[in-house]
């Protein structure tokens, strides 16, 4: 017998979403975001061709932008604020996408799921797959109308430098780091400017591209998913905490532990773009 997900419900195939697309309580999201030396303006892309009835989640806008640091979270109110203008509101089900197939999507499932909200999804394969399969898309912005959001920020959720420099002598959490194998070990360049090489001590390492068929961005089954954690070292039955470059692709990992019904999951969001920092954070290379 094949083990199934913990969470089902979280993952949508693209069929589903095309046999639901017009149901009223649905909201679906492009989360697409793409890192400054990737060169690429998602918003434009959102609006030469998205999914129908899609609105276009902005990580960096919705952030906390009094932070030098990137896209680091933004209060609730601010958080309410945006989503309400979006359309989206409390009993919605939302459904994320990402124009990379799975990168950033996470981050947005992720953000939800810290303020409150319980049904959200992510598209399995995202946009990639939907074009592929050459289902419908339409251009420009999609105005819905605004709705009540209320935000509840979920703190255990959630991890910053503080509480990781003591979990560095606690080790109650467990540390998994989504960036690739070059970057943690420090043999190849860190690509976010002004940071320092390496990884957090006794951090272990999950590039999260593992976490997806090759060719598809489509997730792998769960006992795929197990054996790669497993793999890198995790004690599925011990608390995580994810990290990345910057906090989007560490949602990655944390979305694949939700699946699998890891329950004491958190992310960093500060990440390597605050621990790499010049200062006192220790660095292991």
């Amino acid at each position: 017998m094949t083990e199934s997900y913990a969470h089902p419900e979280s993952l949508v195939s693209t069929e589903w979403l095309a046999a639901n697309l017009h149901q009223p309580d649905l909201r679906i999201v492009d989360g697409t975001y793409y890192l400054p030396m990737q060169g690429k303006d998602a918003k434009a892309e959102y609006l030469e061709r998205h999914i129908p009835g899609a609105v276009f989640f902005d990580i960096d806008d919705i952030s906390d932008t009094s932070s030098s640091l990137p896209h680091m979270l933004p209060p609730p109110e601010k958080f309410a604020s945006r989503v309400r203008k979006l359309g989206i509101g409390d009993g919605n089900r939302i459904v994320v996408y990402d124009g990379q197939g799975m990168m950033s999507a996470a981050r947005v499932w992720w953000m939800f799921r810290v303020f409150g909200a319980r049904e959200v999804a992510i598209l399995d394969g995202g946009l990639p797959k939907w074009l592929a399969e050459n289902r419908p898309v339409e251009e420009g912005p999609v105005q819905l109308q605004e709705r009540h959001f209320t935000a509840r920020l979920d703190n255990t959720q959630v991890r910053s430098k503080e509480q990781i420099l003591r979990n560095l002598q606690s080790k109650r959490e467990q540390m998994l780091d989504a960036r690739t194998a070059g970057r943690f070990h420090a043999t190849e360049p860190e690509i976010w400017p002004g940071r320092r090489s390496g990884h957090i001590p006794g951090a272990h390492n999950l590039p999260f591209g593992q976490l997806l068929s090759a060719g598809s961005a489509t997730f792998k089954g769960a006992a795929d998913l197990r054996q790669l954690y497993e793999a890198a070292g995790i004690d599925l039955k011990k608390p995580v905490v994810t990290s990345c470059g910057s906090g989007i692709t560490a949602c990655v990992l944390a979305f694949g532990l939700h699946l699998l019904g890891h329950r004491d999951v958190a992310v960093y969001d500060g990440s390597w773009a605050e621990w790499g920092l010049p200062g006192d954070t220790p660095v292991a290379t």
